[in-house]
């Protein structure tokens, strides 16, 4: 039988509007500036990926990632199928530092081939699709914004609140206090984005318990080299402690259990590509850390894969894809969560299930 190559593929810049800014200890996003990769095949199929990128987070560029994407095109070009997963350990080695544009060629990758397969995403990675429930977040702001952003996640009937923390110790009281008194008996999560000392941290969740509040978990309260820290905190708070900037890879995982320093992980398919992602959560199961399946500012596309992986793998306790709710405006059509969080991809027939609405989208090639 004639071998399934790659005709072409291409990279562009996709934006998109956001309802209001997200804000993070960190920076935040105004718009969405991700980059979309394609690939057809000679048998006519497409293969979407979607390079999330996080400047403010991991330090990576959307003009360097760009480049890095337009330049695989070209060595992709005329590559059979059955070499992508040498092709995806030759591509991370090529982008080095560059996780999200590996991300998205593995993506696209996973589309392609699992549609020409006819069949979805997740069953690359699990005999069987759990439903999963997102939480959604609330972004750094004012105590009244805190509030507001707490009822349109009631109204949604999402059944858990996520808040960032870390940038005002007496405010963030306030906001998670606020929301608090929204969410009842619904969980809440703590996200901190490194904006904590230890010392901080340990005050800030005491005064919650002085105050009633028992947040689910914590999640990265410190910077992200600091796993002796997390480990303190870890060790001495009654709080869940879950790693997500200093879970960057699976040696980063390695090094997190022999020390000790998170009770779970937070697993992004930005941080580390689609094949180590699955190889993170294989290990961290085997090692009885907790999993959470997060975002960057990422579009339907790539939340959707992320959604896929952390079904078909199973054992995901917590599930933070909540990006495409602060869209603006869609630019996607097919697999979508419903308005009240829920991600079903047992309903996706083949590949990821989602495909980028035409319309211009950037500069690439």
């Amino acid at each position: 039988m004639k071998s399934i190559i790659v005709k072409r593929a291409s990279a562009r810049i996709w934006r998109a509007k956001l309802n209001s800014p997200f804000r993070i200890a960190l920076g935040s996003h105004k718009v969405l500036e991700n980059i979309l990769f394609t690939i057809e095949l000679s048998n006519g199929i497409h293969g979407c990926g979607e390079a999330g990128v996080a400047t403010h987070i991991t330090g990576e560029t959307v003009r360097g990632t760009l480049l890095n994407l337009i330049d695989a095109t070209k060595d992709m070009t005329g590559m059979e199928i059955d070499r992508f997963p040498d092709a995806a350990d030759e591509f991370s080695f090529k982008f080095g530092r560059n996780k999200c544009a590996l991300a998205a060629l593995e993506m696209a990758m996973l589309d392609a081939v699992t549609r020409t397969k006819g069949m979805p995403l997740w069953q690359a990675f699990g005999n069987k699709a759990g439903i999963l429930k997102t939480d959604m977040t609330v972004v750094l702001g004012s105590v009244s914004s805190a509030r507001a952003d707490a009822r349109i996640i009631a109204r949604r009937r999402i059944r858990s609140f996520k808040v960032k923390v870390g940038r005002d110790f007496g405010e963030d009281i306030s906001r998670v206090k606020a929301v608090a008194g929204i969410a009842r008996k619904l969980p809440i999560f703590l996200d901190a984005n490194q904006g904590f000392t230890v010392s901080q941290t340990l005050k800030f969740l005491k005064r919650l318990e002085e105050l009633g509040i028992a947040p689910a978990l914590i999640e990265q309260p410190v910077a992200k080299g600091d796993l002796e820290g997390l480990a303190k905190i870890t060790r001495e708070s009654k709080t869940l402690v879950f790693a997500d900037e200093s879970a960057g890879s699976l040696e980063d995982v390695k090094r997190i259990v022999r020390k000790k320093a998170a009770g779970g992980i937070n697993i992004k398919l930005m941080k580390t590509g689609l094949l180590e992602s699955y190889e993170i959560a294989k290990f961290a199961r085997k090692n009885n850390l907790g999993l959470m399946i997060g975002c960057m500012m990422e579009t339907p596309l790539a939340v959707a894969a992320a959604a896929h992986l952390a079904a078909g793998c199973g054992g995901f306790d917590f599930i933070d894809l909540d990006s495409p709710f602060f869209m603006a405006e869609r630019v996607t059509r097919g697999f979508y969560p419903s308005a009240s969080g829920i991600y079903d991809v047992s309903k996706v027939r083949a590949g990821i299930g989602v495909q980028p609405l035409p319309g211009p989208t950037g500069s690439g090639r």
